[in-house]
């Protein structure tokens, strides 16, 4: 077994980049990986839908790269990953999953990053997708050093048939969890109707167990599984664009409960002929307190634009009032969509930090290569209570330079941001530069993209003190490295 996780390794290290980046503390666009395939039928030299998460100093993302016009999915997922804060990254592609990269899959969808710090594994799942463009499998890479090097994946469910879609993952690493160490895995069931559905392991990502239906059956897509430091995992999600619910587990993932409502929706189209859907972005605290975003439209007038709008829980049941993050002025003309959250784990309540990274429109109201697509970034150090002005960290870039797919023009679904261990907080998004020639779709010899995966750093604390949440946060991360340290040691707690 140790010889062919070896074998695995070494394979995946040989098709690894090294790219450089800027000093923490900047806030320019740093590349991070790019599409090294070739295959013919996707638009190459394209990579979108990042997601990220960050455990200490080590930050991973993972990408589709060289993303189809029609029947979904990507030559592959390519991860990127710092072990520094991101000021250098290693970036690849995961092996044994499409068949650019010995596996048996023809395209691969829907990448989400994880990591288990009770067995200190890092778990990349994909949604494989057969000849017929049906996504029906969950694929999991394990690395084991880092998120440097990936073995094969791990199956974690299929239907053959069945059409699955939007598949997210994420780990319980709260050491006085009594589900510490138990991993998530959410998707909708789109052949049954966007069904909600889980998967749950115990072990690492090793194995899973069976596929189990929250009570009531709800349907939606986009969810976002988070978990509390009791144990408890709630998963908000888009009910089909009209609404943004929740439905919970307090057993470990044995039982879902059935949904509750957070909020209605309503969103402004994206000009530019933008795929722009508007699922949740979902974080949470050190106190347990959950933040939910996605972007809507309700503050403007006529519904025209949209707005980064945001609702807290601290127990998955009852929410907030939906708010505004007051990125702009309401009549600024701007709009805002596509969010990633990040929050600080050490910090919480009326000191905690949260990140947000998007992208807008400097004139909702435009048309074609008119719209200027951008990147933005906004933080606050009090729980959300105030916020930094907005700030553009990549762009302007046309709709024709990103890979387009039958359902628009695309830089993903979603993007993401993750906080290092240092404080410092982490957009991971698709940026893009004009094509050697003509526009990026249809892909020809003379027609080359230039869409790839950029990050940037930001400490959203530029002046700490002796006192500050900075200090607080070090002597924080310093106790949990030590707790997992001595549970990984004992074997306590190991509820299963």
């Amino acid at each position: 077994m140790r010889a062919r996780s070896l074998l695995l390794a070494v394979a995946a290290s040989v098709a690894l980049l090294i790219v450089s980046t800027v000093s923490a503390g900047s806030v320019l666009p740093t590349p991070i990986s790019d599409d090294p395939y070739t295959n013919v039928g996707p638009q190459h030299r394209t990579q979108v839908e990042p997601d990220s998460y960050a455990f200490g100093n080590t930050i991973v993302a993972l990408t589709q790269s060289g993303r189809y016009y029609s029947g979904g999915g990507a030559s592959n997922l390519v991860f990127s990953t710092s072990t520094d804060s991101g000021r250098h990254w290693t970036t690849g592609g995961l092996p044994g999953t499409t068949v650019n990269e010995g596996g048996p899959w023809p395209r691969i969808s829907d990448p989400s990053i994880a990591y288990d710090a009770q067995d200190d594994v890092w778990l990349a799942l994909g949604l494989g997708i057969d000849a017929g463009s049906t996504g029906h499998i969950l694929l999991v890479n394990r690395s084991t050093d880092g998120g440097l090097t990936w073995s094969n994946p791990v199956t974690a469910a299929e239907s053959p048939g069945s059409f699955w879609d939007k598949t997210w993952i994420t780990c319980d690493n709260w050491p006085a969890s009594p589900h510490f160490g138990n991993c998530y895995i959410q998707y909708d069931n789109n052949s049954a109707g966007n069904l909600m559905q889980m998967v749950t392991s115990t072990d690492g990502g090793v194995t899973w167990g069976p596929i189990r239906t929250p009570s009531g059956s709800p349907s939606g897509l986009g969810g976002q599984p988070v978990v509390q430091p009791n144990g408890t995992v709630i998963v908000p999600y888009s009910a089909n664009y009209g609404a943004i619910e929740a439905f919970r587990s307090t057993d470990g993932g044995a039982s879902w409960s059935s949904e509750v409502f957070v909020s209605d929706q309503s969103t402004h189209g994206v000009n530019g002929s933008m795929r722009d859907p508007p699922l949740p972005s979902a974080e949470v605290d050190e106190a347990g307190k959950v933040y939910v975003v996605w972007h809507d439209c309700r503050f403007r007038t006529g519904c025209s634009a949209n707005d980064i709008v945001m609702s807290t829980s601290s127990d998955g049941v009852t929410w907030s009032a939906t708010v505004r993050i007051p990125i702009d002025a309401v009549d600024s003309g701007r709009d805002h969509f596509l969010p990633g959250i990040a929050v600080d784990t050490a910090t919480s309540g009326s000191t905690g930090h949260l990140a947000l990274g998007y992208y807008y429109y400097p004139v909702s109201s435009c048309s074609g290569d008119a719209c200027d697509l951008t990147n933005g970034f906004v933080s606050s150090i009090d729980g959300g209570a105030t916020w930094t002005t907005g700030q553009r960290i990549g762009g302007p870039f046309h709709p024709s330079w990103i890979a387009n797919t039958n359902q628009g023009r695309m830089v993903g679904d979603y993007m993401s941001t993750s906080f290092t261990g240092d404080g410092n907080a982490h957009p991971v998004f698709s940026l893009a530069k004009a094509p050697d020639t003509g526009t990026c779709y249809p892909p020809t010899a003379n027609n080359v993209c230039r869409q790839r995966m950029a990050s940037a750093t930001f400490d959203i604390d530029p002046a700490p003190t002796a006192t500050s949440v900075h200090v607080q946060r070090q002597k924080a991360a310093d106790r949990r490295r030590a707790r997992v340290y001595r549970n990984k040691v004992t074997g306590y707690p190991r509820t299963r």
